[in-house]
């Protein structure tokens, strides 16, 4: 069912940690970003939930026909994960892997989504995976958030704008940071919400 990238043990570590955290868990809801935008996925394609969890965002894509894969570094969310799949009848490719730059396939996916999971060093890779006019959805926590859910370590929240310069070679389709202004009881106030497309190479700018 999974695949480990990474020999045994060096994936152990990271996978008892993440396992701790799913072993209890329920399926996630579909994240923001992807249930608001989802008039922007292409009818067909590939499509990709990197550092999934128990993979609420795969099972909504595979549901919009797209062949879905699903990468976690936890074999017991992707178990789980297998199980919704199996009461949806749907086809999800799981893949248990530590994620890093060389783990992803150049220009293999229509659609990424990346929720609630921060690592700078794969940035670029994560744009080469993109075919052109490829889309990334991409929500996460940022440091000015209003209440103490998700990480504390700023190393793993966003700065101001973050998103639009890790992916600024990409088109902003999508972007909001409701930070705090305004009416602070009424958006989303703890994370930021971005989709880029990647350029056609023969229409790039």
């Amino acid at each position: 069912m999974s695949n480990r990238n990474k020999a045994e043990g060096e994936l152990v570590p990271i996978e008892k940690k993440w396992n701790q955290i799913y072993k209890h868990s329920l399926l996630t809801v579909t994240s923001k970003i992807l249930l608001e935008n989802s008039f922007l996925l292409p009818k067909q394609g590939k499509a990709l939930d990197l550092a999934c969890g128990l993979g609420s965002n795969a099972l909504f894509l595979a549901e919009q026909g797209l062949d879905t894969y699903a990468w976690d570094a936890s074999s017991i969310a992707l178990n789980k994960l297998h199980f919704f799949a199996f009461n949806k009848n749907l086809n999800i490719h799981t893949k248990q892997v530590i994620i890093e730059p060389n783990t992803l396939p150049k220009e293999s996916f229509d659609v990424i989504i990346i929720t609630r999971f921060l690592d700078r060093s794969l940035t670029n890779a994560i744009m080469e995976s993109l075919k052109p006019e490829g889309l990334l959805f991409y929500q996460t926590y940022v440091r000015e958030k209003l209440d103490p859910s998700g990480p504390k370590n700023p190393a793993y929240l966003l700065a101001r704008n973050e998103l639009l310069q890790l992916f600024q070679p990409l088109k902003v389709v999508v972007y909001r940071e409701n930070s705090i202004i305004g009416n602070v009881e009424c958006g989303e106030r703890n994370e930021a919400l971005f989709i880029g497309q990647k350029y056609d190479k023969k229409f790039s700018p």
